[in-house]
């Protein structure tokens, strides 16, 4: 079956309460999901966001979920996305889950409030020490050599994220950032950030365990409402215990975006919404050499809102 539109909620990065502070509070897709959002949690989601710390607080994360929902809304009446397909980089698989109704938006948001104080917990004590390095431009044999030199030397690594061609994150103590930050510029390659918590990783399946047990064993998965893209291999999932084992594997499997990016190109998409904040599954070339992107973030359907011209 052909599917022309696909939807994709990104990964999420750093947001400023500053950037979607506004559109939280004013954008009526936004307001009405806000609303859902502290009936479900029990406080002020925009006031929490507000004030926490953090770039992956608790209230971060949810408002993230919130506001990407609330884009999708947004592209739908105003910009006649109907997708046929749908997908969620890393984070993004929660607004997937809610989205295709396999969690109700209020269980949507208690699972990701509650897998956020599990990931505090989890890494207050475990892992203290691992961190997520990414960076551009990296050739594979000279990532590769690094990597072998991270190994004679007897230091746990493992590749969390392939984004595109030489584009990768990886996890790695963090004593040995600036290590590989120096041997990554010497092959040509340009590191970025240093990324915690870290994610994505087989040294992470105690936490894995922990949230399965204490946070997602509590929640029913239904059938999702379209075929959801696993962004580890780009399989095509369509069950609701497929989509809890998704999201299960978020924690201890890298995640591959070409594989998604193929496997939406293979479904018959030829146009692709990117529906949340977002400055890199949209911009990659894997995408934009695929795909007709339509962007869907905060600003736009703020600007929208100014008249036709803007929008």
């Amino acid at each position: 079956m052909a599917h022309d539109t696909a939807l994709v909620f990104p990964g999420m990065g750093p947001v400023p309460f500053a950037e979607v502070g506004r559109f939280m509070v004013a954008h009526p897709a936004a307001r009405d999901l806000v609303a859902v959002a502290d009936e479900a949690l029990g406080y002020s989601l925009v006031d929490a966001f507000r004030t926490s710390p953090g770039d992956y607080s608790e209230a971060a994360q949810v408002a993230f979920l919130v506001n990407c929902l609330a884009c999708a809304h947004w592209a739908r009446d105003h910009l006649g996305v109907e997708p046929g397909i749908v997908a969620g980089a890393s984070f993004g698989e929660k607004a997937a889950l809610a989205y295709t109704g396999a969690l109700e938006l209020p269980d949507a948001i208690r699972l990701t409030a509650e897998i956020a104080r599990c990931l505090e917990e989890y890494f207050a004590e475990e892992h203290r020490d691992i961190v997520t390095l990414s960076f551009v431009r990296a050739p594979r044999d000279g990532l590769d050599a690094i990597l072998a030199d991270l190994d004679a030397a007897g230091e746990w690594h493992e590749i969390s994220c392939h984004v595109d061609d030489g584009f990768y994150m990886v996890s790695l103590p963090e004593h040995r950032v600036q290590w590989m930050q120096e041997r990554l510029r010497a092959v040509g390659s340009l590191p970025l950030y240093t990324m915690r918590p870290p994610m994505h990783a087989s040294a992470f399946r105690p936490l894995r365990d922990k949230a399965a047990r204490e946070v997602v064993s509590r929640y029913s998965f239904a059938d999702p409402t379209l075929p959801v893209v696993a962004d580890q291999d780009g399989r095509l999932l369509h069950t609701g215990e497929e989509l809890r084992t998704l999201l299960l594997d978020g924690f201890d499997h890298p995640m591959n975006w070409p594989s998604v990016t193929t496997a939406l190109k293979d479904a018959g998409a030829r146009r692709l919404c990117v529906a949340g904040p977002d400055s890199l599954f949209g911009r990659v070339p894997c995408t934009t050499r695929n795909f007709d992107v339509v962007a869907a973030q905060p600003r736009l359907a703020m600007t929208s809102r100014r008249g036709p011209r803007a929008a």
